[in-house]
Formats: structure tokens, sequence, C-alpha cells
């Protein structure tokens, strides 16, 4: 199955979490912080605000900082995503 974002929308994989901290502690996954970074998968075709046109910022394959609790999850194929608006997403991390 393959997803196609509309309008301003994107679809992101997030990045894994992090199971243990520098000093060598092992976290249960309920105290793992969820992760913001994500890699762009799918870009919507953009689309228009009070008239003015949205152009998408992001391309597939970009890493990006998103906001914490923004976007819905979903599940393909055993993958869990997020889908957010471009708005949401904070940044592109080189």
């Amino acid at each position: 199955m393959k997803i196609k974002p509309l309008f301003d929308r994107v679809v992101l994989l997030p990045k894994e979490n992090q199971e243990e901290t520098k000093g060598g502690i092992i976290l249960p996954t309920a105290a793992q912080e969820k992760s913001q970074f994500a890699t762009v998968v799918a870009v919507g075709q953009g689309g228009e605000l009070d008239g003015k046109k949205i152009e998408i910022q992001v391309k597939v394959g970009d890493s990006v900082l998103y906001a914490k609790y923004s976007g819905t999850e979903i599940t393909v194929e055993d993958k869990k995503y997020v889908v957010v608006r471009q708005a949401d997403i904070l940044a592109i991390v080189e």
C-alpha cells in the first residue's frame, strides 16, 4: 500500500527511540521520549490558504524535526508513520 498525502500534508517515518542512555542504562519503552526526528516518505502537492499558494518546502528523503504532539499516527504494513501538516515541521536536519 502506498500513502499519498493531500494538499500541504507530509508523511513522516519517525526515527527509532534510543533504548539505552550514554551511560549504558537500558530504558523501558514507557520511559522513552517520543522521537521528534523523522524521514519524509511522501509529500502532498501543496494547497491554498487565504488565496495564497502554499508550496511544499520539504522533499522525500529529507530528515526533519517536527512538533512533539502533532500529526496523526498510522500503521501501514507493520510500519508506524505520522501524517502532519507542513506547518508542523520545525526544521530540516542536515
